[in-house]
């Protein structure tokens, strides 16, 4: 089964069984918030595209910002929406459990995550890659991937 992670926000992490990476959304100067949409669901339709995953894994959406949760939510949609239309599974793990699954502290910050994801060999871009690979590594562990 080929699987495609993401922790889902403006900095997405990605990871999947070939490479990993982050996606930057950030809204550029004079352009409308959707341009994010529009970017992600682009970016999302091109990486389907060369992958092929059969499932989607994604990080739901946790922390103390109503913006930065708002922004996740909405991505989320749109990823729902793709794969809803390209037939594609989806499925999500919380924060808290990805966090203890990679560090053992289900409460464990950004550096944390970061230095656990080094000493599992990734060559560590921010904690956005850092979530994505942990949660790709997650995931594939509780369905024997």
């Amino acid at each position: 089964m080929k699987v495609l992670a993401l922790d889902i926000a403006t900095k997405t992490g990605w990871c999947n069984e070939t490479s990993s990476g982050v996606w930057d959304f950030n809204i550029k100067r004079g352009e409308s918030v959707g341009m994010r949409l529009i970017r992600f669901r682009s970016k999302l339709l091109e990486m389907i595209e060369l992958s092929h995953p059969d499932v989607i894994v994604y990080e739901l959406p946790a922390g103390q910002y109503k913006s930065s949760i708002m922004v996740a939510s909405e991505m989320i949609g749109v990823l729902k929406t793709i794969c809803e239309d390209q037939k594609i599974n989806y499925a999500h793990e919380s924060a808290k459990e990805i966090k203890k699954f990679a560090t053992g502290n289900g409460n464990a910050g950004k550096p944390l995550m970061i230095k656990a994801a080094s000493e599992a060999g990734l060559s560590v871009i921010d904690d956005n890659h850092a979530d994505a690979f942990h949660l790709y590594r997650l995931f594939n562990s509780k369905h024997n991937i």
